[in-house]
């Protein structure tokens, strides 16, 4: 297990690398990855039993006690990334399937990597825990709300099938992450320990899966794509954190906030993609899984050598 155990952390380690890797695979040998397709809501779904089996009472707890900070960091979440993304789509005037599926995964919650990102540099942990369980807790009502008030102008948006979706693929396993941590204890620590294999494993399969569906038109308009994405994840790094400074947060929590808003639950994004609109729709959120796994850990390491300047802060925070 002790083996296991490390080849899960090298795996988590690497993440970056196994999803540009086998997205390069796939768009040169899309037949090989096309069979994913299939699985792409059932690994979603082992992502988010995996949060689950790793949500504690503590990052509840954090919700109480900065209650205003985590307020702060749901509300740029779901305000600045899904702006940002419908922005983008009419500046850019983007075809319709591309404008949905950037939406798409501007609508999103944030994704569990943005806790290790903000670990890594030096950031709140646990605010970045407790803003992330909450959008992922609060995703079946607000993301198809979102999507349904910015993209129904580029094509029909089901809201009830969403909400259904997002109920099924991430409200539903977490509750069964926890209820297994629950009656298990302390027996569930074994798989708490591979958990970071399973999602790279998972995720670098929607990647493929995505990617190789989509292989014919990411030839024709991945550049494109992958500049929009490139901005988007940008724009919202950088708004993330000031949005912290217009509120007066320290440094830390304005790390927090850069990461949380700038990366995004891109796996949720694919999935509700290719199930409800295209495959091409998907390719946003397979480019931003890859582009946002290289753009975290570089700014991560960034904000890892920024100090804190007492005399810089505004006077009032919240």
């Amino acid at each position: 297990m002790r083996a296991l155990a490390a080849i899960s952390r090298f795996a988590g380690n690497t993440f970056a690398f196994w999803v540009l890797l086998f997205a390069v695979l796939a768009f040169y040998f899309p037949a090989t990855f096309l069979p994913a397709a299939r699985w792409i809501v059932p690994l979603l779904g082992l992502i988010m039993f995996g949060m689950g089996l790793t949500l504690k009472t503590e990052d509840f707890r954090e919700v109480a006690r900065q209650p205003m900070r985590v307020l702060l960091g749901v509300a740029a979440q779901f305000l600045i990334m899904p702006a940002l993304a419908w922005l983008l789509c009419r500046l850019l005037g983007l075809p319709a399937e591309i404008a949905v599926g950037v939406i798409l995964v501007g609508c999103c919650p944030g994704g569990t990597a943005s806790n290790v990102m903000t670990w890594f540099a030096r950031g709140d942990v646990a605010l970045s825990v407790a803003i992330t369980a909450v959008t992922t807790l609060l995703a079946p009502l607000v993301t198809p709300t979102l999507i349904w008030l910015l993209a129904s102008a580029w094509l029909p948006v089901k809201f009830g099938a969403l909400f259904w979706s997002i109920v099924q693929v991430v409200l539903l396993p977490i509750a069964l992450g926890l209820l297994a941590q629950r009656l298990l204890g302390r027996r569930v620590q074994a798989a708490v320990e591979v958990l970071p294999l399973v999602s790279v494993a998972s995720i670098v399969a929607i990647v493929a899966a995505v990617v190789a569906a989509s292989q014919a038109r990411i030839a024709e308009s991945g550049l494109l794509i992958m500049a929009v994405v490139v901005l988007h994840n940008g724009l919202g790094l950088a708004l993330g954190y000031f949005a912290g400074r217009l509120f007066g947060l320290p440094l830390a929590q304005r790390k927090t906030l850069s990461i949380e808003v700038g990366m995004q639950n891109s796996g949720l994004g694919a999935a509700l993609a290719s199930a409800h609109f295209s495959p091409l729709a998907a390719v946003p959120s397979a480019l931003f899984s890859v582009w946002h796994n290289l753009s975290g850990p570089l700014l991560a390491t960034f904000y890892r050598r920024l100090e804190d300047r007492p005399a810089a802060e505004p006077r009032r925070s919240i």
